[in-house]
């Protein structure tokens, strides 16, 4: 008898300690959930990126090297970062385009930080095109912009995000 009442007397206890496992293993899950989420969302907010100055440039501002690598992407819709005498330009062409009143702009320059050394730009820029009934030149042209900026490495990547403005 004095047996069966110290099994019952464990029965609590066990069910108690049981209760108090896995208790304790919710709690140091969630706390690991809670790390762990928290973690990203610093990384979501502060994703090393930083604006990069730059100043756009008129035909005759433009370097001389650059004007000559122009017409190997002025069909291209692209960006591409170029050093020419220790600066670093960059260019936006929208493609060939069947008649004036295209255009194009660059908004902002991102720098982010993607691995020790290396970083990739995102060039945001807004392309304009002509409206119906505007008067237009009627002639193939090479829509581009070029602009210097204040980088002193060029991008290991480039990437281009464009907006239409009607």
């Amino acid at each position: 008898m004095e047996n069966n009442m110290n099994n019952n007397m464990k029965k609590p206890n066990d069910s108690f300690k049981r209760f108090f496992n896995i208790k304790s293993l919710m709690i140091l899950l969630v706390v690991i959930l809670v790390l762990i989420s928290g973690t990203m969302a610093i990384k979501h907010f502060t994703n090393d990126e930083e604006k990069v100055e730059f100043q756009v440039l008129s035909g005759k501002e433009i370097p001389q090297k650059l004007n000559e690598i122009l017409p190997r992407y002025q069909t291209l819709e692209r960006a591409l970062a170029c050093k020419v005498n220790g600066e670093i330009y960059v260019v936006v062409t929208r493609g060939e385009k069947p008649t004036g009143g295209y255009s194009v702009d660059i908004d902002k320059i991102e720098k982010m930080k993607d691995e020790e050394d290396k970083f990739k730009l995102i060039v945001y820029a807004k392309f304009t095109d002509p409206k119906p009934g505007d008067v237009v030149t009627q002639a193939v042209t090479y829509p581009y912009v070029v602009a210097k900026t204040n980088l002193k490495e060029l991008p290991y990547r480039i990437e281009l995000k464009t907006r239409y403005e009607e």
